[in-house]
């Protein structure tokens, strides 16, 4: 089980908050579909099992055209090894999806959309600099809904100052009304190289609180809850049978290749970092230089992101795994730690010695993975 990640690093603006790499001049937009093709090709040894995922990331890879994603799927499919009926995902913005363009996709053979809504309050998305506005996200997603898609999943950002309950539980409501088969919620992250990042820095911005972002956090896990949701993620709730296969794949340890500016592989012995910079990857491509960084994984690297992985999920950390193939007993390393973790209702290890977070576990996750880290 492999998964190939495609990342478009175009998008009409920059939302105050994002700090993956892109560009809002997308006048090279052939030239660099142009250059993952070729990536594709010369990389097509790297994997070894047979693609099952596909996944376009951005970026907006919804600013791509019905040529440019045929023409890096067809390379994927005469390139590699591609299992029965791939998961293909393409992440979207609500001002992209026109009919037109959803039929464009669906001829395409993208089967599942990932939609970046983040909120349908017009102040909060203006806050966020975000490019639609709530009419559009509402219209968008009924549009999808009428195209037929049938594996939907919502993008939602909570803990943005000047979120209050009510309109975070208004949020979740109109977000529910399309009966997604996702969703994916974060709380909002400020980044230094960020705009948001630059006005904390002058005062201009104050965080939420951790208080009122859990509390959130609490609402987002009962509702869905409630509506039939499981979080198999920290930040991921899905209908049964409907989780995320590609980005479950990275929380299982299966192996995948990024192509594009900034995309990282991983091929279960080291991990590639590609460049972040439009110009010099083409360069790079077009000159025959590899355009990664290398890293080979120490057992300590291995421990590290094992832990970090699985313990955000439903399916849990295997201490038996960690012990039999990494030689690291967390019972023995941590034994103190865990005790005090379990008396406390943070964690739970059960009969098979899965460790497993609770739901007063959740809030703390990040420090809880720090902590039990090499």
């Amino acid at each position: 089980m492999s998964g190939i990640y495609l990342h478009i690093p175009f998008c009409k603006q920059a939302c105050h908050y994002c700090d993956f790499h892109f560009s809002t001049d997308s006048s090279s937009s052939q030239e660099l579909a142009d250059g993952m093709v070729t990536e594709l090709i010369l990389q097509k040894t790297y994997l070894q099992d047979s693609i099952t995922t596909i996944y376009f990331g951005g970026g907006t890879p919804s600013l791509f055209s019905k040529k440019q994603i045929d023409l890096l799927l067809n390379t994927i499919q005469k390139n590699y090894s591609i299992a029965a009926n791939p998961e293909i995902t393409l992440e979207a913005n609500p001002d992209d999806l026109s009919k037109e363009k959803l039929k464009e996709l669906r001829e395409s053979g993208i089967n599942r959309l990932s939609v970046g809504v983040q909120s349908f309050d017009n102040g909060l998305l203006r806050f966020l600099n975000r490019a639609h506005d709530s009419t559009s996200a509402i219209h968008c997603l009924t549009v999808i809904k009428e195209a037929g898609f049938s594996n939907v999943s919502i993008d939602l950002i909570y803990a943005i100052p000047g979120l209050s309950e009510n309109i975070w539980e208004e949020t979740l409501a109109t977000a529910l009304s399309f009966s997604p088969q996702h969703i994916s919620s974060y709380a909002l992250a400020i980044e230094e190289r960020t705009v948001f990042g630059n006005w904390v820095k002058r005062g201009k911005l104050h965080p939420m609180e951790e208080e009122p972002a859990a509390q959130q956090f609490e609402m987002l896990i009962d509702i869905l809850s409630k509506n039939g949701y499981e979080q198999y993620e920290i930040s991921n709730f899905c209908k049964p049978g409907f989780y995320s296969k590609h980005n479950s794949s990275y929380w299982k340890g299966a192996t995948y290749l990024g192509i594009g500016p900034s995309a990282h592989s991983y091929n279960g012995d080291s991990r590639q970092f590609n460049v972040r910079n439009n110009a010099r990857y083409l360069r790079m491509i077009n000159t025959g230089e590899d355009p990664f960084e290398k890293e080979i994984l120490t057992r300590e690297n291995r421990i590290n992101e094992y832990i970090l992985t699985t313990l955000r999920t439903s399916w849990g950390c295997d201490l038996n795994f960690l012990k039999k193939s990494l030689t690291d007993d967390l019972l023995v390393r941590k034994k103190e730690y865990l005790q005090t973790l379990r008396q406390e209702g943070i964690v739970s290890i059960d009969q098979k010695n899965i460790l497993l977070l609770t739901e007063k576990g959740k809030l703390v996750a990040d420090k809880i993975t720090e902590d039990l880290m090499v």
